[in-house]
């Protein structure tokens, strides 16, 4: 057998990020008649999260550039997910990835950027992601010569993997249907790139960005604008309004899908799904029809060593009369 023939049995890596399936939640969106809600499965990415896209666009521009060649370490502050896609990357193509990450994420994110091999620089939690950002700026600033610092927050690349991806995946698999894009604003990219192409391909979708109500708070990965550190590729004006997401009605929507929609997601992809229901029942209560697509942006795999699964949490009892359970 050659090379060729065998090359032709499986996909690289980088072959199986992106083209995730798009998953009806019919249940959720059973009392609204005419509207629709569907999620992209990003957790089908090998990385496990949407953040698979962004980062091996980083890490392909940097490459192509030069800027991360032999003898150059990737770094980035990451609260989790871009950074198990940096680990993963990393060890596929054998460059080594330093990451500054809270010192509070969840044990199963510790345990997978562990087995990747990456080198993680603990930070304050109580400073949050903007911690980690400090931290790995005055790393680059103090040895340019060592790091290729990616800059997640900053670089065009993370934005234009969703606009020359995620964009068309959702307009092809929704047959151009879609009338209202929902995405969580952490980076922003997923939001800012996905927004952007949907526009162009139809100026009448409404895309609507949500953001944790407050500085502190569960939503994992999520930025407060207001008070955080705002990503330069950040554009406010983009979103067609914003809507502000409590962790309590995240929790409740991740257990209610888990137990009747038979989907174990992450809190912050829960907190999207949550925002999208708000925007579904708007529509419904207007009598308009509506497809309303979110970005489900990974599984429940990495929290279910948080308490709020088995604890009762503000709007359990809420969101079960409203949509009814099991």
């Amino acid at each position: 057998m050659t090379a060729t023939e065998t090359n032709l049995l499986g996909t690289t890596l980088l072959e199986r990020i992106g083209n995730t399936p798009l998953v009806r939640l019919d249940r959720l969106s059973a009392h609204l008649p005419g509207v629709q809600i569907v999620g992209k499965a990003e957790w089908m990415n090998p990385g496990g999260s949407v953040k698979d896209r962004a980062a091996s666009s980083i890490v392909a521009a940097g490459q192509k550039s030069g800027q991360l060649g032999p003898g150059k370490t990737l770094l980035d502050a990451t609260s989790g997910n871009t950074g198990i896609a940096y680990a993963m990357l990393g060890a596929a193509q054998h460059f080594p990835v330093v990451l500054c990450m809270p010192s509070n994420v969840s044990v199963e994110r510790k345990r997978i950027l562990t087995a990747y091999g990456a080198e993680v620089i603990w930070t304050d939690p109580a400073d949050g992601s903007d911690g980690a950002i400090r931290m790995a700026r005055k790393l680059a600033a103090e040895q340019p010569e060592k790091y290729f610092y990616a800059d997640q927050y900053g670089n065009d690349n993370n934005w234009r993997a969703h606009y020359y991806g995620t964009a068309n995946e959702i307009w092809k698999q929704t047959e151009g249907t879609v009338t209202h894009f929902v995405a969580s604003l952490g980076t922003s990219g997923t939001f800012m790139g996905t927004t952007r192409r949907l526009r162009e391909l139809n100026p009448k979708i409404k895309c609507v960005s949500m953001q944790p109500d407050s500085p502190f708070n569960g939503l994992e990965g999520l930025k407060h604008m207001a008070t955080a550190i705002v990503p330069p590729i950040y554009d406010p004006k983009l979103a067609d309004w914003n809507i502000d997401m409590a962790t309590e009605r995240a929790y409740a929507m991740a257990k209610w899908l888990g137990k009747n929609q038979g989907l174990l997601i992450g809190v912050s992809a829960a907190a999207a799904v949550a925002a999208s229901l708000e925007v579904a029942e708007a529509e419904a209560k207007a009598g308009r029809e509506a497809v309303v697509a979110t970005i489900l942006c990974d599984s429940a795999d990495k929290y279910l060593s948080e308490r709020f699964w088995t604890e009762p949490a503000d709007g359990d009892a809420a969101l079960a009369e409203k949509l009814g359970t099991r």
